[in-house]
């Protein structure tokens, strides 16, 4: 295997710039890809849509980053053996998860579809919006397993060392979304049915497509013997890393949802603002979490190889990387941001909404760095294998998310929603770099090239 496709040669800060850039424009086209069916509703079908879409966007993001965080840490170990050139093991790796969340994804679909209007029923989603919501949660899910594979596929890309091919996947099945999502809600005036149809179609062929893909990648990888399709120790191995993962890749996610409730109570037009935030700094925080995925597959390679001083020097070089995406992003939250929502809204007609929109995204625009570092530290844990106090402090930044949100926004208004955000990230960084410090992370490795599985 040609060295200069991993990551354990070259200078660490441009190593992990330039695998970590695929992956950030791969992330962006994802999150364009969501971002859409909000775009196009909000100026086509109207406000209540808009809304409605994001009753459901709460919801829905918490299973995109299920597999998102259950396909980057399982993932991890496949990077370990990739670094340790195993790559029988490799494989097995590779086809013991896509076999287990491909099952997850199911199991999950169903109780998607069993239980949605329960959900939005508890979530307090306003009665204006809650049929539209309904609908468009029960055609999304029939989709899940398509977007579960999808995730999980370009997470293996991705610990392959291969992250220009997400990307380029990912831009097909945006462009394909978009265009379907126009014709459904223009040509045929299917509203938010439309629009759930048309992600469904789009994940459906970019998945079959990425198997394909993939299985003709793992082929150039010499193996002693033929791979097993599935492993149960190999399953155990990587679900200590992927439970983890799956919990800080959905603290975002699960915040916004458990939050949601709180957004509520100051009725549609604030919701309407608030979605079109949220889904504004959901595409901000991409380079960062991008940024903190690459670290994890750049440790967890390096560490399979041997080098954990390769990893602190290019832990310390992802600091400057994040602080010039942090610059970038908070010049355009502070000077962008009205063409920004006017994507989303008509801003003359919808004073409540924009006003809440242009709130939340000024304000958090000063924080974005907190999410920066907090995401690469993390990654540093969660490539090395070390995920105790990485999920320990995910779960703490998730608790402060919801308590402030709930205690204080009835009190103070639905700025204190915003303040709870950077109040988390910092609390979530700080306890995960004391550990960081420690480092007893690089301890942790669960392959080296001594190792057997």
């Amino acid at each position: 295997m040609n060295k200069r496709q991993k990551l354990i040669t070259g200078a660490p800060g441009r190593s992990l710039f330039f695998f970590a850039l695929p992956m950030i424009l791969g992330n962006l086209f994802q999150q364009f890809y969501n971002m859409a069916d909000s775009v196009i509703v909000g100026r086509y079908v109207g406000e209540d849509a808009l809304a409605a879409v994001g009753a459901s966007y709460s919801f829905t993001n918490v299973f995109i980053m299920v597999a998102i965080g259950g396909g980057i840490g399982a993932s991890v170990l496949t990077s370990q053996y990739l670094g340790a050139e195993k790559y029988q093991e490799m494989k097995t790796s590779v086809y013991t998860f896509l076999i287990t969340f491909t099952a997850l994804s199911t199991l999950l679909a169903f109780f998607g579809l069993s239980y949605n209007p329960q959900i939005l029923s508890a979530l307090g989603t306003p009665a204006n919006i809650y049929e539209d919501a309904v609908r468009y949660l029960q055609l999304y899910f029939l989709g899940l397993p398509f977007m579960f594979m999808y995730n999980v596929l370009a997470a293996n890309f991705n610990a392959l060392g291969k992250s220009g091919i997400p990307l380029g996947l990912l831009i097909f099945s945006s462009l394909l979304n978009i265009v379907l999502d126009l014709v459904m809600v223009i040509r045929f005036g299917m509203g938010v049915d439309g629009v759930a149809i048309a992600t469904v179609i789009a994940q459906g062929v970019s998945a079959m497509i990425s198997f394909v893909i993939l299985m003709l990648l793992l082929r150039g990888y010499p193996a002693r013997e033929h791979p097993h399709l599935f492993k149960i120790s190999m399953l155990l191995r990587g679900t200590t890393i992927a439970v983890p993962s799956i919990v800080q890749q959905s603290i975002v996610s699960i915040g916004m949802l458990l939050t949601q409730s709180s957004v509520n109570q100051f009725g549609s037009s604030a919701l309407a603002g608030y979605t079109a935030g949220m889904r504004l700094e959901s595409i901000a925080i991409v380079p960062m979490i991008g940024t903190g995925n690459a670290m994890s597959t750049f440790t967890a390679q390096n560490l399979g190889a041997g080098q954990p001083d390769r990893v602190r020097q290019g832990y310390r070089s992802s600091y400057g990387i994040i602080a010039g995406f942090a610059l970038f992003l908070f010049l355009v939250c502070e000077f962008c941001y009205r063409p920004i929502l006017s994507a989303f809204m008509d801003t003359s007609a919808s004073v409540v909404a924009y006003t809440t929109g242009a709130s939340y995204l000024r304000f958090i625009g000063w924080f974005f760095c907190l999410i920066g570092i907090k995401a690469t530290t993390d990654g540093v844990l969660r490539g090395s294998g070390d995920v105790t106090i990485y999920m320990i402090a995910n779960l703490v930044n998730l608790g402060i998310r919801v308590s402030v949100a709930k205690l204080c926004s009835p009190i103070w208004g639905i700025r204190m929603i915003w303040y709870a955000v950077p109040l988390g990230w910092f609390v979530n960084y700080l306890i995960s770099f004391l550990r960081y410090r420690t480092g007893r992370w690089q301890e942790k490795a669960l392959v080296s090239k001594a190792s057997q599985t």
